[in-house]
């Protein structure tokens, strides 16, 4: 129960599951109103109360605008105090500027938009917090992923395990093993589950006493009485210069592209491990994608070596790699790019990259389904694990940006003709009463456009197809 996340599928019971003719003992570890469906009707609420940048100028706009044409038309009361015409008249081009005045297509040119791209990013997978973060996903030009489960699938291999001169590969292993049973990091399961595979019988002799996330860097504990410390190098070099034979071995490893975990008990290192985590099939066609569609900065931000760093973001097409970062490191080249006029988005997997996340112009969770701090820290969730939602969602947001800037001169181009042509009698109520309701009509069917939105995901299926 306190790792339920990390257990295999098979072992999970969902919401409406159905049991058969054996018994069977259910553990619940979350309560109702923690599910992953309460926190999205939870967010869906606080959406529709969230106003977009458009809305709060259109808000402030008809705060000023209501009081001066209502001052406007009592003065038109009165015009036959000053030029020769009879109060019927006045009364009548009065109530037609009331009318053709009257913002109602105005008030409903952004909202309109904001629910028709919401709605539409839900039927495709994604949950945006309102409208405030649809308009701003569709004006930035930056966009920063975490590596590890956003741009490679999450699941690295165990590839390569060298002890070191005097160290055998079993006692290398149940050291690493001992400590990584007792990890939830990715790394972790990655060496535990290849351990499994090269030597079964040797695993689980040791037992790894007071385990401690060293954060950024590794796991330290102790086994049979000796501090064992395994992470990556820099765990290492801060204090001490590595052995040549262990610093060759990594140079050779990250040269390959691999992340290397060093293993070290007491004054003594026994070890390292290469482990390789493949890029997703659809990286590099998602990031294509993104710079077609106006993103001029793709950034990769990393824990990993910078060689690593630089192989991954070769093989995806992301432009700008950065290695070598500790978490608070990620968090401030975020704040860089956020305070910059382009803005960023960081797309991360929700756990680790929570604080840049939080400090983005827009956080976007990956496979937020089952993530709680994905769909609490994230502006923008992408509800499955799916990155070809991403340029979906960017796509998406620009057309809505656009649709609210042809929605807000439909509405604004229409009341600043009908006004004066009111004043002067170039037109009657009836006419202002047409165009009026026109325009309200008008800027709502141009905003229902956004549910017809094509998926970029469906065209690719439909082709390959």
């Amino acid at each position: 129960a306190a790792n339920a996340s990390a257990l295999a599928a098979e072992n999970r019971v969902f919401a409406g599951t159905i049991n058969g003719a054996a018994a069977l003992t259910v553990m619940v570890t979350k309560a109702a109103a923690d599910s992953t469906l309460a926190r999205v009707v939870k967010m869906v609420a606080e959406a529709e109360t969230q106003k977009s940048a458009t809305q709060r100028f259109t808000d402030r706009f008809e705060r000023v605008f209501v009081p001066v044409i209502l001052g406007v038309v009592v003065l038109l009361l009165f015009a036959p105090f000053v030029i020769d015409e009879t109060f019927a008249h006045s009364f009548y081009r009065a109530m037609a500027v009331l009318v053709s005045a009257s913002p109602c297509a105005l008030a409903i040119a952004t909202p309109s938009a904001v629910l028709s791209g919401v709605a539409r990013a839900a039927r495709g997978g994604v949950l945006i917090k309102g409208g405030a973060h649809l308009e701003t996903l569709g004006a930035i030009t930056a966009i920063a992923f975490d590596k590890t489960g956003t741009l490679t699938e999450g699941k690295p291999q165990l590839t390569d395990v060298l002890p070191t001169q005097g160290t055998t590969e079993t006692e290398l292993m149940q050291t690493a093993v001992a400590v990584e049973t007792q990890s939830d990091h990715p790394l972790a399961a990655a060496i535990v589950s290849g351990a499994a595979s090269r030597l079964p019988a040797e695993i689980g002799r040791l037992r790894a006493l007071n385990v401690k996330a060293l954060v950024g860097f590794g796991v330290q504990a102790e086994i049979d009485g000796a501090t064992v410390l395994l992470g990556k190098p820099g765990l290492f070099t801060k204090n001490e210069t590595l052995p040549d034979e262990v610093r060759e071995t990594i140079e050779k490893l990250q040269s390959s592209g691999r992340t290397v975990m060093v293993v070290k008990s007491a004054n003594r290192f026994l070890g390292v491990f290469g482990l390789m985590d493949t890029p997703r099939d659809s990286a590099r066609e998602v990031i294509s994608e993104l710079h077609r569609l106006g993103i001029k900065q793709s950034i990769m931000l990393t824990g990993d070596n910078q060689s690593v760093a630089d192989a991954v973001a070769k093989q995806v097409g992301i432009r700008v790699a950065r290695g070598d970062l500790l978490p608070e490191q990620k968090v401030a080249v975020i704040v860089q790019l956020a305070g910059s006029s382009t803005g960023v988005a960081m797309v991360g997997d929700g756990v680790n990259d929570a604080p840049a996340m939080a400090n983005a112009t827009v956080g976007i969770a990956m496979g937020a389904g089952g993530s709680d701090v994905a769909l609490e820290t994230a502006d923008i969730a992408l509800m499955a694990d799916d990155l070809r939602a991403l340029p979906f969602a960017v796509g998406l947001s620009r057309a809505s940006r656009s649709i609210i800037r042809q929605n807000l001169w439909a509405s604004l181009g229409m009341v600043a003709i009908l006004i004066p042509a009111t004043i002067f009698g170039f037109a009657g109520i009836g006419v202002a009463v047409a165009l009026h309701e026109g325009s309200t009509l008008l800027v709502v069917v141009n905003a229902l456009r956004l549910l017809a939105y094509r998926d970029p995901r469906a065209l690719t299926r439909a082709v390959h197809s």
